[in-house]
């Protein structure tokens, strides 16, 4: 399968987490490539924070996120793409010159955004609305950015406060949610996949449907509830 898609970092960044989230092996002369072509998008026209910039296209139509949300917003397309595209070099070939120049250049303006969110008031660990926060912690939990466990830390103590008291959130996408707790090695983590384990369990009675959001949704879920 072909993993760079030229016109759409969303779409290369969609297939490449299909490749991660399976466990399949992906040759090193095409890690390498993807490597460098996420790379070569850092700061270009469209970045977030001179972050890994989306392209003409992923703006114009929005993206639709690995557990099928879908996303519209520019700032946010801007924002999640981003995070999304650090924690893929990082995966892919974090040690890199390459990667490691093209995330410290990322991270600066990133790092310093956050550190504005993160004033005195203000919940830790949470960057914007519950969608961009997810996927800020999916990059923590590579390792990302600085300070990632303590940030994870405060920020999942903070998410219990939005439990809505039937196994999901207010603000935050249920499945892309589950996505980043499943990612994180913290009991904080665990907790909250318990919480939602009666929603899950739900949704593995339901009548199965073939479609790639489902099929993602169902092994997720899965995988959640052997956590649990």
């Amino acid at each position: 399968m072909k993993i760079v898609q030229a016109n759409s970092l969303a779409a290369t960044l969609d297939r490449l987490n299909e490749v991660f989230f399976t466990g399949r092996p992906l040759p090193a002369n095409e890690r390498k490539r993807v490597a460098s072509w996420i790379a070569s998008r850092q700061g270009a026209e469209g970045s977030y924070r001179g972050m890994f910039a989306p392209t003409p296209l992923d703006y114009r139509r929005g993206i639709t996120l690995f557990t099928g949300e879908r996303v519209v917003s520019g700032a946010a397309i801007g924002h999640i793409l981003g995070e999304e595209a650090s924690r893929a070099l990082i995966l892919l070939n974090g040690s890199s010159e390459i990667a490691q120049e093209a995330l410290k250049k990322s991270n600066k303006g990133i790092i310093k955004a956050l550190m504005n969110c993160e004033m005195p008031g203000r919940p830790r660990g949470f960057y914007c609305c519950g969608t961009c926060t997810a996927a800020m912690w999916r990059h923590l939990a590579a390792g990302g950015l600085n300070k990632s466990r303590k940030r994870l830390s405060h920020g999942l103590k903070g998410l219990r406060k939005y439990r809505d008291g039937v196994g999901k959130w207010r603000r935050f996408p249920f499945y892309y949610t589950l996505l980043a707790l499943s990612e994180i090695e913290d009991k904080q983590a665990l907790d909250e996949m318990r919480y939602a384990a009666m929603v899950c369990e739900r949704y593995l009675k339901r009548g199965r449907v073939k479609s790639k959001v489902i099929t993602r949704r169902r092994a997720l879920i899965e995988r959640v509830l052997a956590k649990c």
